[in-house]
Protein backbone atom coordinates (compact mmCIF):
# COMPACT_ATOMS: atom_id res chain seq x y z
CA UNK A 1 0.00 0.00 0.00
CA UNK A 2 1.14 3.84 -0.62
CA UNK A 3 0.70 6.07 2.73
CA UNK A 4 1.29 9.78 1.77
CA UNK A 5 2.03 11.76 5.58
CA UNK A 6 0.95 15.43 4.70
CA UNK A 7 2.23 17.82 7.86
CA UNK A 8 2.98 21.33 8.07
CA UNK A 9 2.89 24.37 10.00
CA UNK A 10 -1.10 25.80 10.41
CA UNK A 11 -2.26 27.87 7.69
CA UNK A 12 0.30 26.59 5.35
CA UNK A 13 -1.76 24.74 3.24
CA UNK A 14 -2.21 20.82 4.06
CA UNK A 15 -5.85 21.11 4.15
CA UNK A 16 -5.72 21.77 0.30
CA UNK A 17 -2.91 19.34 -0.33
CA UNK A 18 -5.23 16.56 0.98
CA UNK A 19 -8.12 18.11 -0.78
CA UNK A 20 -5.94 17.50 -4.16
CA UNK A 21 -5.01 14.18 -2.76
CA UNK A 22 -8.70 13.16 -2.02
CA UNK A 23 -9.14 14.10 -5.67
CA UNK A 24 -6.87 11.56 -7.10
CA UNK A 25 -8.07 8.86 -5.62
CA UNK A 26 -6.45 8.39 -1.93
CA UNK A 27 -8.59 7.73 0.94
CA UNK A 28 -7.81 10.50 3.03
CA UNK A 29 -7.92 11.95 6.85
CA UNK A 30 -7.48 15.07 8.33
CA UNK A 31 -5.86 15.41 12.19
CA UNK A 32 -4.39 11.56 12.28
CA UNK A 33 -3.17 10.59 15.57
CA UNK A 34 0.13 8.95 15.49
CA UNK A 35 -0.76 6.12 17.20
CA UNK A 36 -3.27 5.13 14.85
CA UNK A 37 -1.38 4.77 11.43
CA UNK A 38 -0.29 1.29 12.91
CA UNK A 39 -4.09 0.34 13.15
CA UNK A 40 -4.74 2.07 10.30
CA UNK A 41 -2.07 0.11 8.24
CA UNK A 42 -3.05 -3.26 9.67
CA UNK A 43 -6.51 -2.43 8.42
CA UNK A 44 -5.82 -1.58 4.92
CA UNK A 45 -3.67 -4.62 4.71
CA UNK A 46 -6.87 -6.97 5.52
CA UNK A 47 -8.44 -5.08 2.33
CA UNK A 48 -8.98 -7.06 -0.91
CA UNK A 49 -6.42 -5.57 -3.40
CA UNK A 50 -6.82 -3.10 -4.65
CA UNK A 51 -9.12 -1.85 -1.66
CA UNK A 52 -9.95 1.24 -1.46
CA UNK A 53 -7.18 1.73 1.42
CA UNK A 54 -4.77 0.81 -0.90
CA UNK A 55 -3.64 4.64 -1.58
CA UNK A 56 -4.03 6.64 1.76
CA UNK A 57 -3.11 10.32 2.80
CA UNK A 58 -3.15 11.58 6.04
CA UNK A 59 -2.55 14.46 7.89
CA UNK A 60 -1.02 14.84 10.99
CA UNK A 61 -0.53 18.41 12.90
CA UNK A 62 0.91 19.60 16.09
CA UNK A 63 -3.02 18.76 17.94
CA UNK A 64 -1.11 15.42 18.10
CA UNK A 65 -0.01 15.12 21.74
CA UNK A 66 4.13 16.27 22.01
CA UNK A 67 5.15 12.76 22.86
CA UNK A 68 3.85 11.35 20.23
CA UNK A 69 5.66 13.80 17.44
CA UNK A 70 8.82 13.35 19.19
CA UNK A 71 8.40 9.40 18.79
CA UNK A 72 7.38 10.12 15.06
CA UNK A 73 11.10 8.97 13.20
CA UNK A 74 10.82 5.32 15.36
CA UNK A 75 7.19 5.01 13.88
CA UNK A 76 8.30 6.10 10.48
CA UNK A 77 10.92 3.26 10.64
CA UNK A 78 8.63 0.81 12.08
CA UNK A 79 6.05 1.38 8.84
CA UNK A 80 8.92 1.46 6.48
CA UNK A 81 9.62 -2.20 7.72
CA UNK A 82 6.44 -3.88 7.62
CA UNK A 83 6.59 -2.44 3.70
CA UNK A 84 4.46 0.60 3.49
CA UNK A 85 5.42 2.95 1.02
CA UNK A 86 5.19 5.83 2.59
CA UNK A 87 6.54 9.62 1.62
CA UNK A 88 5.87 12.87 4.21
CA UNK A 89 4.78 16.16 2.30
CA UNK A 90 5.98 19.04 4.77
CA UNK A 91 4.11 22.65 3.69
CA UNK A 92 5.72 25.54 5.50
CA UNK A 93 5.72 29.68 4.86
CA UNK A 94 7.24 32.25 6.38
CA UNK A 95 6.42 33.66 9.56
CA UNK A 96 4.58 36.79 8.17
CA UNK A 97 2.82 34.70 5.57
CA UNK A 98 1.05 32.87 8.50
CA UNK A 99 0.55 35.49 10.36
CA UNK A 100 -1.73 37.23 7.69
CA UNK A 101 -3.46 34.41 6.52
CA UNK A 102 -4.58 34.07 10.62
CA UNK A 103 -5.30 37.29 10.65
CA UNK A 104 -7.45 37.54 7.20
CA UNK A 105 -9.66 34.45 8.11
CA UNK A 106 -9.90 35.28 12.06
CA UNK A 107 -9.25 31.29 12.57
CA UNK A 108 -7.90 30.47 16.07
CA UNK A 109 -4.41 29.12 16.14
CA UNK A 110 -4.19 25.67 17.51
CA UNK A 111 -2.01 26.44 19.91
CA UNK A 112 -2.78 29.92 20.61
CA UNK A 113 -4.09 30.60 24.32
CA UNK A 114 -4.13 33.45 27.18
CA UNK A 115 -0.77 33.21 27.99
CA UNK A 116 0.51 32.37 24.49
CA UNK A 117 0.24 35.03 21.63
CA UNK A 118 -0.30 33.35 17.75
CA UNK A 119 3.16 34.60 17.00
CA UNK A 120 4.50 32.63 19.85
CA UNK A 121 2.12 29.43 18.71
CA UNK A 122 3.35 29.76 15.20
CA UNK A 123 7.14 29.65 16.49
CA UNK A 124 6.19 26.64 19.01
CA UNK A 125 4.59 24.84 16.05
CA UNK A 126 7.55 24.83 13.63
CA UNK A 127 9.52 22.91 16.56
CA UNK A 128 6.95 20.59 17.68
CA UNK A 129 6.49 19.58 14.12
CA UNK A 130 10.52 19.25 13.42
CA UNK A 131 10.45 15.57 13.71
CA UNK A 132 8.21 15.54 10.53
CA UNK A 133 9.60 18.05 8.78
CA UNK A 134 13.39 16.41 8.84
CA UNK A 135 11.71 13.08 7.24
CA UNK A 136 10.24 14.87 4.58
CA UNK A 137 10.36 13.62 1.23
CA UNK A 138 9.35 16.78 -0.66
CA UNK A 139 9.10 20.24 0.80
CA UNK A 140 7.19 23.45 0.05
CA UNK A 141 7.35 26.75 0.45
CA UNK A 142 3.79 27.84 0.14
CA UNK A 143 4.69 31.52 0.86
CA UNK A 144 3.13 33.69 -2.07
CA UNK A 145 1.52 30.65 -3.77
CA UNK A 146 -1.83 31.07 -4.45
CA UNK A 147 -4.51 28.12 -3.55
CA UNK A 148 -4.60 27.04 -7.08
CA UNK A 149 -0.91 27.63 -7.46
CA UNK A 150 -0.52 24.81 -4.87
CA UNK A 151 -3.45 22.47 -5.97
CA UNK A 152 -1.38 22.44 -9.49
CA UNK A 153 1.97 22.23 -7.86
CA UNK A 154 0.85 18.99 -5.90
CA UNK A 155 -0.93 17.59 -8.89
CA UNK A 156 2.08 17.79 -10.89
CA UNK A 157 4.84 16.82 -8.26
CA UNK A 158 2.91 14.10 -6.80
CA UNK A 159 0.32 12.81 -9.16
CA UNK A 160 2.08 12.98 -11.90
CA UNK A 161 5.12 10.79 -10.49
CA UNK A 162 5.44 7.20 -10.87
CA UNK A 163 6.53 4.80 -8.09
CA UNK A 164 10.24 4.87 -7.46
CA UNK A 165 10.80 7.78 -10.17
CA UNK A 166 12.33 11.06 -9.37
CA UNK A 167 10.75 13.52 -9.60
CA UNK A 168 12.41 17.15 -10.72
CA UNK A 169 11.60 20.40 -10.23
CA UNK A 170 13.75 23.46 -11.34
CA UNK A 171 12.77 26.79 -10.11
CA UNK A 172 14.19 29.99 -10.67
CA UNK A 173 14.74 32.56 -8.46
CA UNK A 174 16.47 35.86 -7.31
CA UNK A 175 18.95 35.94 -4.82
CA UNK A 176 17.70 39.66 -3.69
CA UNK A 177 14.27 37.63 -2.75
CA UNK A 178 16.26 35.31 -0.74
CA UNK A 179 16.86 31.67 -1.67
CA UNK A 180 14.04 29.37 -1.90
CA UNK A 181 14.03 27.32 1.45
CA UNK A 182 12.89 24.04 -0.63
CA UNK A 183 15.75 24.07 -2.73
CA UNK A 184 17.95 20.62 -2.49
CA UNK A 185 20.30 22.37 -5.02
CA UNK A 186 21.18 26.10 -5.16
CA UNK A 187 22.89 27.44 -8.22
CA UNK A 188 23.93 30.68 -8.49
CA UNK A 189 24.33 32.35 -12.63
CA UNK A 190 25.20 35.59 -11.61
CA UNK A 191 28.39 35.53 -13.21
CA UNK A 192 26.52 35.36 -16.69
CA UNK A 193 26.22 38.59 -18.67
CA UNK A 194 23.13 40.65 -17.22
CA UNK A 195 20.31 41.42 -20.17
CA UNK A 196 19.29 44.04 -17.54
CA UNK A 197 21.67 46.16 -18.38
CA UNK A 198 21.05 46.67 -22.08
CA UNK A 199 18.26 48.85 -21.91
CA UNK A 200 16.60 47.48 -24.79
CA UNK A 201 16.14 43.96 -23.36
CA UNK A 202 15.15 45.47 -19.77
CA UNK A 203 11.40 44.96 -19.79
CA UNK A 204 11.78 41.37 -21.46
CA UNK A 205 11.97 38.58 -19.33
CA UNK A 206 14.38 34.92 -19.52
CA UNK A 207 11.60 32.94 -21.24
CA UNK A 208 11.08 36.41 -24.70
CA UNK A 209 13.47 35.77 -27.42
CA UNK A 210 15.67 38.80 -27.51
CA UNK A 211 17.10 37.55 -24.12
CA UNK A 212 17.02 34.17 -25.41
CA UNK A 213 19.02 35.65 -28.28
CA UNK A 214 21.21 37.68 -25.93
CA UNK A 215 22.51 35.00 -23.53
CA UNK A 216 22.75 32.41 -26.33
CA UNK A 217 25.27 34.15 -28.46
CA UNK A 218 27.45 33.99 -25.10
CA UNK A 219 29.88 31.46 -24.20
CA UNK A 220 29.62 31.76 -20.35
CA UNK A 221 25.92 30.61 -21.28
CA UNK A 222 26.50 27.79 -23.23
CA UNK A 223 29.18 26.52 -20.61
CA UNK A 224 26.77 26.80 -17.92
CA UNK A 225 24.06 24.90 -19.50
CA UNK A 226 26.60 22.22 -20.40
CA UNK A 227 28.54 21.92 -16.57
CA UNK A 228 25.13 22.00 -14.83
CA UNK A 229 23.85 19.41 -16.98
CA UNK A 230 26.70 17.24 -16.56
CA UNK A 231 26.72 17.97 -13.07
CA UNK A 232 23.26 16.89 -12.30
CA UNK A 233 23.01 13.80 -15.06
CA UNK A 234 26.15 12.62 -12.87
CA UNK A 235 24.46 12.71 -9.53
CA UNK A 236 20.91 12.75 -10.05
CA UNK A 237 20.94 8.89 -10.54
CA UNK A 238 22.63 8.05 -6.78
CA UNK A 239 19.28 9.89 -5.22
CA UNK A 240 16.98 8.26 -6.92
CA UNK A 241 19.16 4.60 -6.01
CA UNK A 242 18.64 6.33 -2.40
CA UNK A 243 15.05 6.37 -2.82
CA UNK A 244 15.18 10.06 -2.64
CA UNK A 245 11.39 10.76 -4.65
CA UNK A 246 11.54 14.31 -5.37
CA UNK A 247 14.55 17.14 -6.11
CA UNK A 248 14.00 20.56 -6.15
CA UNK A 249 17.25 22.32 -7.89
CA UNK A 250 17.26 26.19 -7.92
CA UNK A 251 18.62 28.35 -10.12
CA UNK A 252 19.62 32.28 -9.01
CA UNK A 253 20.49 35.36 -10.42
CA UNK A 254 20.21 38.89 -9.14
CA UNK A 255 16.46 39.47 -9.70
CA UNK A 256 15.05 36.22 -10.75
CA UNK A 257 14.01 37.88 -14.42
CA UNK A 258 16.37 37.19 -16.98
CA UNK A 259 19.81 34.50 -16.39
CA UNK A 260 17.91 32.17 -13.60
CA UNK A 261 14.65 31.88 -15.96
CA UNK A 262 16.93 31.40 -19.14
CA UNK A 263 18.91 28.70 -17.51
CA UNK A 264 16.21 26.85 -15.95
CA UNK A 265 14.06 26.74 -19.22
CA UNK A 266 16.59 25.11 -20.70
CA UNK A 267 17.58 22.05 -17.88
CA UNK A 268 14.34 21.96 -17.95
CA UNK A 269 13.86 20.77 -21.60
CA UNK A 270 17.21 19.00 -21.62
CA UNK A 271 15.91 17.01 -18.74
CA UNK A 272 12.27 16.37 -20.07
CA UNK A 273 13.73 14.10 -22.14
CA UNK A 274 15.15 11.95 -19.70
CA UNK A 275 12.77 12.02 -16.53
CA UNK A 276 8.73 11.53 -16.94
CA UNK A 277 8.08 13.75 -14.31
CA UNK A 278 10.09 17.85 -14.65
CA UNK A 279 8.66 20.80 -13.86
CA UNK A 280 9.87 24.77 -14.31
CA UNK A 281 8.52 27.17 -11.63
CA UNK A 282 10.22 30.91 -12.21
CA UNK A 283 8.96 32.20 -8.02
CA UNK A 284 10.04 35.77 -9.15
CA UNK A 285 7.93 36.50 -12.32
CA UNK A 286 4.81 36.50 -10.88
CA UNK A 287 5.59 39.46 -8.75
CA UNK A 288 8.93 41.18 -10.50
CA UNK A 289 8.12 43.99 -13.62
CA UNK A 290 11.21 45.46 -15.06
CA UNK A 291 13.57 44.88 -12.27
CA UNK A 292 16.85 44.03 -12.35
CA UNK A 293 17.82 40.23 -13.21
Amino acid sequence: MKLIIVSGRSGSGKSTALHVLEDLGFYCIDNLPIGLLFPLTREAATQSSPGRLSKMAVSIDARNLSGELSNFEDIYRSLQDTGVAIEVIYLDADEQSLLQRFHATRRKHPLSDDRTSLREAIGNEKQLLEPLSKLADLYINTTGLSMYELRDMIKQRVAGRKDQELALLFQSFGFKHGVPLDSDYVFDVRCLPNPYWDTSLRKFIGTDQPVIDFLEKEPLSRKMVDDLTQFLESWLPSFADSNRSYMTISIGCTGGQHRSVYICEQLGRLFASKYSNVQVRHTELPHLQNREG
